[in-house]
């Protein structure tokens, strides 16, 4: 009897569609001042992608050259596989290049109504399509009521909403959003935001978002771009960098951290919470300890002592949400440091307390403490 060998199985990489937007080791400088160096970035077809970073790091020069609205000094730019911009030589302007547009400031045409305003771009169409494209996005806005109004009538928010319905009106192949939220007040902006993450969802618009807010952008990007100094320092998705950074900058730049140094004996740190493994760094070095104040559980200590050698309750705050606890934390090395505990809902144990602190490792962060 024979035996059929089973055809050869052949492994397919998973289909990646091309980007929409390509960004490849893009530099530029104000006189003496680099803005961005050597950068590279995609954003794919109904991807959000968050530029984050401090003030003057270079996330709002990146989306104006994405833009067109400055001139590129070096890499290339391309929209749906298409150069739109190299150095000295092809730039297509931004109202050729097919993006959406929404700042800061709303910048609506004062004379024209809500819905004139969102029609404005909308070219070589019969009026009434645009009529009917125009109060289809006001309505998904929640804006649809106001139609016939102008902007001087409109509260801040609804002037944002409405300037967001005439950036997407011409069914733009990329948004460029910086800072559109920023000037809202925190209520507004949560249910702004909220509301356009689902409309930029519905219309599939591939979506470049520049913002400093940190929780803004783990709400809205499929992936962030982390930067600093014209570098992007790391890139990936909200759990990719707040469960794994890559430094002691992208760690901390998610929130509040506390932070303890220590020498690494046997592949470990001693803290004052504990031991916490460091076998990827040299034996004898210096080690950097980030702690995120949610990854300490704090329990009444069963058996209390009148001396205050063991850790203790310095204070507690409520925040709302969730409460914020500061600990004087004593090793059994004899170590002290002051941490903080971020503890859901309300935990106001009393001053001078004595506790015990179980460490949750996966929000516990280790790096060299050269870095």
């Amino acid at each position: 009897m024979t035996s059929q060998s089973k055809p050869m199985e052949i492994e397919h990489a998973p289909y990646r569609q091309p980007s929409v937007l390509s960004m490849e080791g893009v530099y530029h400088r104000f006189e003496s001042l680099v803005a961005v160096r050597g950068v590279d970035l995609e954003v794919a077809p109904g991807e959000v992608v968050c530029l984050l970073g401090p003030s003057g790091c270079g996330k709002t020069t990146l989306l104006r050259i994405a833009a067109g609205l400055e001139a590129l000094q070096q890499g290339r730019v391309t929209l749906n596989g298409q150069e739109v911009a190299v150095p000295n030589g092809r730039h297509v302007p931004p109202e050729k290049r097919n993006v959406g547009l929404a700042f800061q400031d709303s910048a609506l045409f004062p004379h024209l109504t809500v819905l004139e305003n969102v029609t404005f771009g909308l070219k070589g169409e019969p009026a009434r399509q645009r009529r009917t494209r125009a109060q289809e996005l006001l309505d998904q806005l929640g804006m649809g009521a106001y139609a016939e109004s102008y902007p001087h009538m409109l509260s801040g928010g609804q002037q944002q909403r409405v300037a967001l319905a005439r950036a997407l009106a011409p069914s733009p192949q990329l948004m460029l959003l910086d800072e559109p939220f920023s000037s809202l007040d925190a209520r507004l902006r949560d249910q702004i935001r909220d509301d356009t993450l689902h409309v930029l969802k519905r219309v599939g618009a591939a979506t470049l978002l520049v913002t400093h807010d940190p929780e803004e952008a783990m709400f809205m990007a499929d992936r962030i771009a982390l930067m600093r100094e014209g570098n992007i320092v790391q890139i990936g998705t909200p759990r990719e960098l707040y469960c794994n950074p890559c430094d002691p900058f992208v760690a901390a730049f998610f929130g509040e951290v506390n932070e303890l140094e220590g020498e690494v004996r046997n592949g470990k740190v001693q803290t004052p919470v504990g031991s916490v493994d460091a076998r990827q760094l040299p034996e004898g070095s210096r080690a950097l300890v980030l702690i995120r104040p949610e990854a300490l559980r704090v329990t009444e200590r069963s058996t209390a002592s009148p001396e205050h050698r063991y850790s203790h309750v310095i204070m507690a705050k409520l925040l709302g949400r969730s409460s914020l606890v500061h600990i004087c934390a004593h090793g059994e090395d004899g170590s002290e440091a002051h941490l903080h505990a971020r503890i859901p809902g309300v935990f106001l144990p009393a001053e001078g307390l004595q506790v015990d602190l179980h460490l949750d490792l996966s929000q516990v962060f280790v790096f060299s403490a050269s870095d």
